[in-house]
């Protein structure tokens, strides 16, 4: 019995390191290099107003989160976000919003796909829900690049009864 909650907690003290929100433990005011020695190059580092810069690190197509590392002018991190959460995607301004916004506001997506009841892309985004496990977030962007929908749903990716469906 001792044995097995020895296990136990070394299992979850290993789960804990290796969770994605560790991996951007990044101090307001590190440095550019710093950042870089840590997490690795970016998947995209896009212009800010004011000079500043966004160093995108995703973990699409297969993970669930996305990670945006804000730097002033200076090259200095003024702050570090998980970006694929239901608080993030609410900020999505439908009609108003654009292919650009989303990309510099959530970085690359899991998929880009076409369906045949819209006339335009749509953006997949592989996160994660406490409580409801994995999920997809839909953004809908027209020929014009204009965010026309956009709205989350449930993956059932071998989920029990896949099968009797």
């Amino acid at each position: 019995m001792r044995i097995a909650a020895i296990l136990l907690a070394a299992a979850a003290l290993l789960a804990g390191c290796a969770h994605p929100w560790n991996t951007m433990n990044l101090p307001v005011g590190a440095t550019r290099g710093e950042v870089i020695a840590r997490a690795g190059q970016p998947a995209r580092v896009l212009p800010l107003p004011g000079g500043g810069s966004r160093m995108q690190y995703t973990l699409q197509p297969l993970g669930q989160y996305a990670f945006m590392v804000d730097l002033d002018a200076s090259h200095r991190v003024v702050g570090v976000r998980q970006v694929l959460t239901p608080r993030e995607f609410d900020r999505i301004q439908v009609d108003r919003w654009t292919r650009a916004d989303i990309d510099r506001e959530f970085g690359p997506p899991a998929r880009i796909d076409r369906v045949t009841s819209f006339d335009g892309i749509v953006y997949t985004y592989r996160w994660y829900e406490p409580g409801q496990g994995g999920m997809f977030y839909w953004v809908y962007i027209d020929p014009q690049g204009i965010v026309r929908r956009a709205h989350p749903g449930i993956e059932f990716v071998n989920a029990p009864g896949d099968r009797e469906r």
